[in-house]
This record gives C-alpha cells, sequence and structure tokens, in this order.
C-alpha cells in the first residue's frame, strides 16, 4: 500500500483525465456529461489584470443560456457585459471600468450547456484580480420563500461592508451571487472583514432596495468571513477487501456556508382606481388596484339624492359595487360623480385625490319577440312569464357535519320572510320541522347578498330546506320561486380526527393542513402544545405551521424599515394519512428537522434535475 499526498498539479491531472472521456458517436448512449473546462485568457485566479475581454474554451462547442439572467458579474455592473459564443469558446467584454486592486468574479451558474444534449455545467465560475493579490474568502447558504420554504431560483444574494441599515436601500451591493434551482447560493472572492447579507429581486438592476415592491431577505447577524484548511483521506480499491492506494489531500473550507436566508415581499401596492364600469344599469362598479382602509367619497353631479345606493364591498375595500336604488337614476344613459379618494403618488405615499367618473350604459335594443301562433277556432291570451330574482344555494346532497347552509343573491335583499323558511329532519319516512329557534339565518357582514344558515346537524341524518315563493325580495321588487333541496349530513364513521403534539413552540402559532396542491384547506391555533382537526374526510395531506409571533391570528410577512423578518414557517417533514373512522396522533418537533429538508418533495414546486458536475 502506497501513500501519496498530492500536489495541486496532480489533483488537476486527474480532474483533466477524468474529463476526457468523449461518448461515442451517432448509435451509442445518449451524451450526459456537460461542456468541461479546457483553458481561459487571461487564466484563472491572474492577478494585474488591466484588459476587459475574457476568453474561455471548453471541450466541445456550447452555447450561453439566458446570460442576461444567469451571469452574474461581482462587483456589480452598471452596464451589461457583452457575452457571445462561438464553437467552443465563450467571450465576455465588460462593459464598465475596472476598479483598481478588486477581484473579479463571472459566476455563469448553470447558463453553459453543450450544443447537442444542452447538458449544463453547474457552477462554473471565473475569477481575476487587477491587483496583486486575489481575494479567496466565500459565504454561502440557502435562500428560501418565507411563506412556502420553496427554494428560490435566480434572486440575487449580496454583501454590504457598509454595515448600516440604509446601506442596502441607498448604495448597491458590494459583491453578489445568483441562488440556484435549489437556492443555493455562493459568493465568492471576498475580502476579510465583516459584512451585512442581503438578497433582493432586483426589478431595476440598480443593486439596491429602492423600490418597495421588491422581493428581499436580510441576515440579522452580521457575517465575518473565514477559512480553514482540513486533511481529507480518499480510499483507491483494487477489489473489495484490498486497499490499492489511500490518497490525502489538503481541502480548504470557507464559513459561514449554512445560512438560512427567508425571502418575503411587503407586500406594497401602488394605490389607484385601476378600473370603473357600469356593464348593469343597476350598478356602477369600482376597482383599486391595493387594498384600502377607507371608502372613497362618490358625489352625484347630475342628479340629486343622498341615500342613492346600497353599498356592496370586498374585504380589503379594493372592489365596490354600488346598487342603484331608484329606477329615475339608474334609467339615466349617464351617470356624473365626483370621487374622493387616497392614492399613491410620486413619493409613494397616499395621498387624497380628486377625480371626475363618468358612466355611460348604452341602450340595448330588445330582442323583437317571434310571435305566438294561434290555433285555429281558438283566441288565447299570452301571459307573460313571471321574473324570479336568482338565488343560488351551495348545498351539497352530502353535507360534511361542521358546515352551514350557504345561500347567495343576484341582487341585495330588501327583506325576507323568515316564517317562508323552513329545515326539516327526516324521521323514517316523515320530514319532521326544525323548531326556528334551533338555527340561524344570518346576512354576511361583508358579502351582503350572502346568508348562512347555520345548524347543530346530527351526523348521518336527512335533512331538507324548504323555501316558499316570496320568500326573498329584492331591492328592485323581485321575488324568488318555490326552492326545495334535500341533502344528507355524513356520519362520523366517514371522517378522521387529527392530533398533532408539538414541541418546540413557546409562542402563538396556527398549524394549517394543506393538500397536495399546498393549499390550506383547515386552519387551527396551537392551544396547550397541541393543534385538533376533527371531521377531515379521508385523504393525503400535509402540515405547515407559522409562529403567530404578533398574536393577530394569522400570517405576516418582513417589513426592512422595522427591522421585522416574517413570521417564522415550519413543515411537518412527512405525509399525514387519515383513514376513516381513524383517531391519529402525531408528534412534531418543528426543530428536529432542518428548514430545507421540511418541506415534502411532493409539493414541492421546485423540483430541479440532478446536478451533474464535470469540472
Amino acid at each position: 500500500m502506497t501513500v501519496y499526498r498530492l500536489v495541486a498539479s496532480f489533483i488537476l491531472a486527474i480532474s483533466i483525465y477524468s474529463c476526457a472521456n468523449m461518448s461515442r458517436p451517432g448509435g451509442g448512449p445518449r451524451d450526459e456529461t456537460p461542456p468541461v473546462f479546457i483553458k481561459s485568457m487571461p487564466v484563472p485566479n491572474a492577478l494585474n489584470v488591466s484588459k476587459q475581454k475574457i476568453e474561455i474554451e471548453f471541450d466541445e462547442i456550447i452555447q450561453v443560456d439566458k446570460p442576461s439572467e444567469k451571469v452574474i458579474v461581482s462587483p456589480p455592473q452598471k452596464d451589461m457585459p457583452e457575452i457571445r459564443t462561438s464553437g467552443r469558446k465563450i467571450t465576455v467584454i465588460l462593459k464598465d471600468s475596472l476598479l483598481p486592486n478588486t477581484t473579479y468574479t463571472i459566476d455563469f451558474s448553470d447558463a453553459i450547456i453543450d450544443n447537442n444534449e444542452r447538458n449544463p455545467l453547474y457552477g462554473f465560475a471565473y475569477s481575476f484580480s487587477t491587483g496583486p493579490k486575489i481575494d479567496s474568502l466565500q459565504v454561502s447558504g440557502i435562500l428560501l420563500n418565507a411563506r412556502d420554504l420553496e427554494p428560490i431560483t435566480g434572486m440575487l444574494v449580496g454583501l454590504h461592508s457598509d454595515l448600516e441599515d440604509s446601506a442596502f436601500q441607498k448604495l448597491p451591493l458590494e459583491r453578489i451571487a445568483s441562488s440556484d434551482e435549489l437556492g443555493h447560493f455562493t459568493i465568492r472572492n471576498v475580502t476579510p472583514g465583516k459584512y451585512r447579507l442581503f438578497a433582493l429581486k432586483d426589478m431595476n438592476r440598480d443593486y439596491r432596495f429602492d423600490n418597495p415592491s421588491e422581493d428581499i431577505a436580510f441576515l440579522d447577524s452580521i457575517v465575518i468571513p473565514s477559512a480553514d484548511v482540513k486533511l481529507h483521506v480518499d480510499t483507491i480499491w483494487k477489489d473489495s477487501v484490498t486497499i490499492d492506494t489511500i490518497i490525502e489531500y489538503n481541502h480548504t473550507h470557507f464559513y459561514p456556508n449554512d445560512i438560512l436566508l427567508t425571502a418575503f415581499n411587503e407586500g406594497f401596492q401602488s394605490q389607484y382606481l385601476d378600473k370603473s364600469e357600469r356593464k348593469d344599469r343597476r350598478k356602477i362598479d369600482l376597482y383599486f388596484k391595493a387594498p384600502a382602509d377607507s371608502l372613497p367619497k362618490l358625489k352625484p353631479l347630475n342628479f340629486e339624492q343622498e341615500d342613492w345606493a346600497i353599498l356592496e364591498r370586498s374585504f380589503h375595500n379594493d372592489t365596490l359595487q354600488y346598487w342603484i336604488k331608484d329606477s329615475l337614476i339608474y334609467n339615466m344613459d349617464t351617470l356624473l360623480f365626483t370621487a374622493e379618494y387616497f392614492r399613491t403618488d410620486t413619493l409613494r405615499q397616499l395621498s387624497l385625490y380628486n377625480d371626475t367618473l363618468k358612466f355611460i350604459m348604452k341602450k340595448v335594443k330588445a330582442p323583437k319577440k317571434k310571435e305566438k301562433k294561434k290555433d285555429k277556432g281558438n283566441d288565447s291570451i299570452e301571459v307573460p312569464e313571471i321574473q324570479f330574482m336568482q338565488m343560488n344555494a351551495k348545498i351539497s346532497t352530502s353535507l360534511d357535519v361542521y358546515k352551514p347552509l350557504r345561500f347567495s343573491f343576484a341582487e341585495p335583499l330588501q327583506t325576507y320572510d323568515a316564517e317562508k323558511i323552513h329545515l326539516e329532519q327526516k324521521r323514517d319516512t316523515l320530514w319532521i320541522p326544525v323548531a326556528d329557534s334551533l338555527y340561524t339565518f344570518l346576512q354576511d357582514s361583508i358579502a351582503i347578498r350572502d346568508y348562512t344558515l347555520t345548524y347543530k346537524w346530527t351526523p348521518g341524518e336527512s335533512y331538507r330546506i324548504v323555501m316558499d315563493s316570496t320568500a326573498f325580495t329584492n331591492i328592485y321588487g323581485l321575488f324568488t320561486n318555490t326552492y326545495k333541496q334535500e341533502f344528507k349530513v355524513k356520519a362520523l364513521e366517514d371522517y378522521a380526527n387529527l392530533y398533532l403534539s408539538i414541541s418546540g413552540v413557546s409562542d402563538s402559532a396556527f398549524v394549517e393542513i394543506l393538500d397536495s396542491g399546498d393549499k390550506p384547506v383547515r386552519t387551527a391555533p396551537v392551544i396547550n402544545g397541541g393543534a385538533e382537526f376533527m371531521y377531515m374526510n379521508p385523504g393525503t395531506y400535509y402540515a405547515r405551521l407559522f409562529i403567530d409571533r404578533n398574536g393577530n391570528g394569522k400570517y405576516d410577512t418582513g417589513n426592512y424599515s422595522e427591522k421585522r423578518q416574517p413570521e417564522e414557517v415550519s413543515y411537518y417533514p412527512q405525509e399525514l394519512e387519515l383513514k376513516a373512522n381513524w383517531d391519529i396522533e402525531q408528534d412534531w418537533d418543528i426543530y428536529a428537522t432542518p428548514v430545507d429538508k421540511q418541506k415534502p418533495e411532493k409539493i414541492k414546486k421546485n423540483k430541479p434535475k440532478e446536478k451533474k458536475r464535470n469540472y
């Protein structure tokens, strides 16, 4: 047995030898080998470079895929470099003047691909220095979406040596990298020192957070890059029991190498009136671009009336419908208003704005009525068809035990007659009325055309809802037709019950049960270390928890000016298989699995191909 202490030249020789295997021509297996670096001018890590042209050669014909998106030059460039390919060669021409005594890095990520099979060369980077030394430290980690822990691809990650909070907003990042398809990032060729670390979805390519609509991430602590050299040992075997050679070599480790950044959007939206329209003669619609804390003030200009409409608004006041009550008004072809509302000004501040709105309703010719043929010898009088108000009843024939009955009407109601609403339960073959005092029928506080009937259903029993004609009358005098619907409430044995026993949570928290599309289907608070979900339909589910730091009962994003990180999120790392008539209790330590490994693969949206490295 022979022991070799390898020098750099020996390692390079092995690399070149291993990369020299060429695939067979037509008829052989599919080429899955990425391009291999051959040489460059200047050479890698060259010193005292003054030319702005770099040429890099590979072992086969190559392309650069989406260079403006994938190729990152650090320090960042004001003007995009020119990147072109010719055969096996890439030529990069830097447009900005080179800074003195500065290490430059051109990070190609996975942009370099071979011409035939488009096999990418992952993680290839080229460096040089304009001074007598090259900076060599690195900072690496992973970038995830704060809300759903998805790896983020193609987002800038950068360092600032200016430790002031305002530097991120006023100055361009000094050294940058781009996150790969797994969310990993490595900032190369860093000078020793202290830094602040940020991530930025740069919308205007100025390398600073000067647009509140940009996605960002920031690390609370200071980053101090460092490195150490460790001895690594590899073994070459003659066969399964005999060692041929032990190879020892030094490997440099860079720190920190395990940073976790969670990216978020502050939720800023410019506020303005996006659209105003009158598709229905009886109402006008206003659509604002962002949620609003207050309602606009509308003042009629071509008619005089105080209480002229019923307002229907969305939860965030960004969609407003004004239902005009008086026929003298809605029969007018043109309606004019002054509108006073808040909109975002050039300083991105909300300011009061006065607008004039004009709503025009074009007259539509009524279709000609077909004359009804009279039977010979019979005189008949045509009775006009009764027009009823439309009602949409959202009732499944198999009703979940915890769900109410929901009804939606085409127009706002003027009144309804509770005595014409009948809930009945089936006993043998008879329908027995349910006492009015045992159920409620209430209007939604926001969606004013929606109503809910709530009752404590008996599992496994059959019910029906009967609504007599004229039970509901809208503000235009139309009433509903007779309505009848039978349904059966699911039995308890049709459900599964889930209890999650959660450790690692000291603050208030909420658990969301997710479907296979990563969408919440149920939410429950963590109480006394656990979250309970009763009456779950059988199926495969997933679980996500967020720490409700401010106790407002909902997930909150971060804010850089307030130095507030987004609320912390954890995923249960396995799927939850719920079966009918089962009670399941599951332990969950939210910190037992690293954050980047928590989200189950089956619901991950970002699923990159396996990487092939050969350089």
